[in-house]
């Protein structure tokens, strides 16, 4: 027995013989949707946190390193590692004016490093592997050196073998090599740990928390400082179009409106691979047909409407690495077009429930369109019942084409929120390749 089964498809077949589903054979509309920005901006004031050491009052110390869930028990994303380094004045990287190599080895799943105060750098792990291993020159002076490492997990793990045993954090070895005695092991010596930003423990995300620290704004709002807190009021647009916020001149970190955690954001970590032409051929594999090369995993995040008040909704970020807030804003999302592709003999459970019980099969293939509520149908901008080609917002003919196949859905949509077509050659002006099996495309624009 021979089957039809399309490239990196599946096909469901109760009798063994007949397919009633196949996931490449699914009819059904798509829309392309449109982000508009909300004129006006938003005004924002800023407070960046202040980089803790070993000697703060608040602190917890202990010889060695500790894993960080044990110590945050997922109270927060961050957990601070600090110690103390004393430098002699006659090394030797202080006299030639040079720099001693810091190595930080990290469970994950990102750190930042600071050296008396100052980032030096940052690393985060991936998400097959999310061991990371921290290595830069650092600038350190003659007496003692504050090091502070700020530790972020990313969520925890759901999944997996034995996912309950996975570590994050930072586990050593720590070392620091360029020095007169060779490398010094900072791994074993007395480390200081303090949970959280201080702008957590503040609840700087809601709206009493918010008064409990000095902003600025104007021409002092801090531009591509990590470890700051964004805060700015807007009003609830009008009209019922969700909501999203562009986040995409951000890099990484948290965002609450009105209280409430819209989620961790993270535009700076971009989607690597090699996008190009879809191309079905041969065994499915994770790195074909890949889109958004080069452009932050995420860039949109949805904002509920019920979240919202009418007046003076108070929208709080965290930025971790450092953006340009000013960058931001708030968005609307609307569906300008709709497609339906429509495949002639495609698997149906009622088509073979009606064969096998003896019953003439009567179901009529349709296209079907409908726009969002309060929005028509105002054009159609490609149809073809043929072989065509593309995807919707992409549309192209191919020598195969029925030559009147826009008069049905011109005639029968424009003005309309919804319509159907019967998918049958003498509505398109007759077969355009006889002994063909044809499918239908139609786009049309939504206003």
């Amino acid at each position: 027995m021979q089957y039809d089964l399309p490239p990196w498809s599946i096909s469901i077949l109760p009798d063994c013989r007949t397919a009633v589903y196949n996931t490449a054979r699914i009819s059904s509309q798509s829309s392309q949707m449109k982000m508009t920005p909300i004129g006006g901006g938003l005004s924002w004031e800023s407070y960046t946190e202040e980089t803790p050491s070993a000697d703060d009052s608040d602190t917890l110390s202990t010889s060695g390193l500790w894993e960080q869930i044990n110590v945050t028990r997922d109270s927060s994303d961050y957990l601070w590692y600090m110690t103390d380094v004393s430098i002699a004045s006659d090394e030797g990287f202080l006299k030639n004016e040079k720099e001693s190599l810091l190595t930080v080895m990290s469970a994950g799943h990102a750190l930042h490093v600071f050296i008396n105060g100052q980032l030096s750098g940052a690393v985060y792990g991936g998400l097959e592997n999310p061991k990371l291993t921290y290595s830069g020159n650092v600038k350190l002076r003659a007496g003692i050196n504050k090091i502070s490492m700020l530790s972020v997990a990313v969520g925890l793990p759901n999944v997996g073998l034995h996912f309950e045993t996975w570590n994050a954090g930072v586990l050593g070895p720590i070392t620091l090599s360029g020095l007169n005695e060779g490398t010094r092991d900072l791994t074993k010596q007395r480390w200081a740990y303090k949970v959280g930003m201080k702008g957590e423990m503040l609840s700087l995300h809601t709206l009493s928390g918010s008064s409990s620290v000095k902003w600025v704004k104007d021409l002092l709002l801090a531009q591509k400082q990590p470890l700051t807190w964004y805060k700015a009021t807007f009003d609830a647009p009008e009209g019922n179009d969700p909501l999203a916020l562009d986040m995409g001149s951000m890099g990484k970190g948290q965002i609450w409106i009105n209280g409430e955690g819209v989620g961790r954001h993270w535009p700076g970590y971009i989607a690597r691979g090699d996008c190009g032409e879809c191309n079905y051929a041969g065994l499915y594999s994770e790195t074909k047909c890949q889109t958004n090369c080069e452009k932050p995993s995420q860039r949109w995040y949805h904002v509920p409407r019920s979240w919202l008040k009418p007046r003076g909704n108070l929208l709080v970020m965290f930025e971790e690495w450092g953006g340009e807030p000013e960058g931001i804003s708030l968005a609307k999302r609307s569906t300008t077009r709709v497609c339906a592709d429509i495949v002639e003999g495609q698997p149906s459970l009622k088509s073979w429930h009606m064969a096998t019980s003896g019953k003439s099969n009567s179901l009529q293939l349709k296209a079907h369109l409908r726009c969002p509520a309060e929005l028509k149908i105002s054009d159609i901008q490609f149809a073809s019942y043929g072989l065509p080609q593309g995807t919707c917002g992409n549309y192209h003919e191919s020598s195969c084409h029925a030559h009147k196949s826009n008069d049905a859905f011109e005639k029968n949509c424009i003005g309309q929120q919804s319509c159907s077509v019967n998918v049958v050659p003498e509505i398109f002006g007759g077969d355009p390749c006889p002994n063909t099996s044809k499918k239908l495309a139609v786009e049309a624009m939504c206003s």
